[in-house]
């Protein structure tokens, strides 16, 4: 009887890093046969450098980080697929104090309700700034090649904001944000949880809006694999694609919410407190000090295939990248991004066929600008 496979993966310290971590502590890798060694990393760009070093086999990655590295995008870039989405919504945009005030006097009947009516009071601040000879805000995300970026750009320039002209676009990392928004280093953030949350809890700042209201069911995070490993290693891989939807299913009820926070909060893992893991699990954000908003779908593991990758998303990611410069337009970028967000492998492990949410054309459905 052949021994386990042994697989490393890396990831960031997000909530969303919940699959890969039950899977390794709840024993979901261990009955599939493999052992699966995880790294803590603190920023996407060193995740992404060690995977192209081959120090990784797989990571725990921004849905856009696998097209990129395969239309050779960045440093080390290797080829890489992406046969599992992890986590559907998850992020937040949150804004300073400041600038939340603001918005609140720009929208006296309130704002945060949805992204358009957010996105109309930021816009306003965004005006009231440049006709008083301010300089533009500064908003940060966690990668160039991430849906933290590209979501915030999207709601930006849907709302009458141009991203670049009128205010300033940074790259940090996610767990910088609470301080560089409370010291004022910046004026708002686009992160996944529990980093939004964290914010409001230490008083720096408001969530306004997130991923799951500006694109609903988007895939967020994806099991980013380089393709050498998984042509030398297909029985691994499917296994480990297996002990992953495993530990999806048992992330997603609400039953195990509390032992998953407990299991995250963990030095060696996210190290934060339950209490700051809870609202993106349950999906109940504080978005301000005592105020409190349900928001459907804020981050899905798993159910109503969700761990299915989609090759329609995989193109709609790639035209964001475009849009915003990032890559060059062309069909066999298209064909690139498709074959990334490819459903073979995770269809191969499952068992099956498998389906994809019905979506007409391709827009993906659940955009809060579409027209209906």
């Amino acid at each position: 009887m052949a021994g386990p496979s042994f697989v490393r993966a890396g990831y960031v310290p997000l909530l969303d890093s919940a699959v890969l971590i039950a899977a390794a502590e709840k024993g979901f890798a261990e009955e599939r046969g493999v052992v699966l060694s995880l790294q803590r990393e603190t920023s996407w760009a060193t995740v992404r450098d060690r995977i192209g070093v081959g120090q990784f086999d797989c990571a725990h990655m921004l849905a856009p980080m696998p097209i990129a590295a395969n239309l050779g995008l960045g440093p080390l870039p290797v080829p890489m697929l992406a046969p599992m989405v992890l986590a559907l919504g998850g992020n937040g945009i949150t804004v300073s104090n400041a600038v939340a005030e603001t918005m609140d006097r720009c929208a006296p009947e309130g704002f945060d309700e949805t992204p358009a009516s957010a996105g109309r009071a930021f816009a306003a601040v965004v005006r009231r700034r440049v006709e008083a000879g301010e300089a533009p805000l500064r908003l940060a995300v966690v990668h160039p090649h991430s849906s933290h970026n590209y979501d915030l750009r999207y709601w930006l320039a849907a709302s009458g904001v141009v991203p670049e002209k009128d205010v300033e676009i940074t790259v940090l990392p996610p767990p910088l944000m609470p301080d560089a928004l409370a010291g004022g280093g910046i004026d708002g953030f686009c992160a996944g949880e529990p980093w939004a949350t964290i914010a409001v809890q230490r008083r720096a700042g408001r969530i306004v809006t997130s991923r799951a209201e500006i694109w609903r069911r988007g895939p967020e995070k994806v099991l980013g694999v380089r393709r050498a490993f998984a042509e030398e290693n297909p029985e691994t891989l499917s296994s480990l694609v297996m002990a992953l939807c495993d530990a999806a299913a048992w992330c997603a009820d609400p039953e195990n919410f509390e032992t998953l926070a407990g299991l995250l909060s963990a030095p060696e893992r996210i190290d934060v407190a339950e209490a700051a893991l809870m609202p993106g699990l349950a999906g109940r954000l504080e978005t301000a000090p005592g105020r409190f908003r349900q928001i459907a779908d804020f981050m899905v593991f798993a159910g109503g295939g969700a761990n299915r990758p989609d090759p329609r998303h995989g193109r709609w990611l790639y035209r964001q990248m475009t849009r915003w410069g990032d890559a060059p337009s062309s069909d066999a970028g298209l064909r690139i991004a498709d074959e990334t967000f490819s459903p073979t492998l995770f269809d191969a492990a499952m068992g099956g066929t498998g389906t994809n949410s019905p979506e007409a054309g391709e827009r993906p459905a659940g955009l809060f600008d579409a027209e209906d």
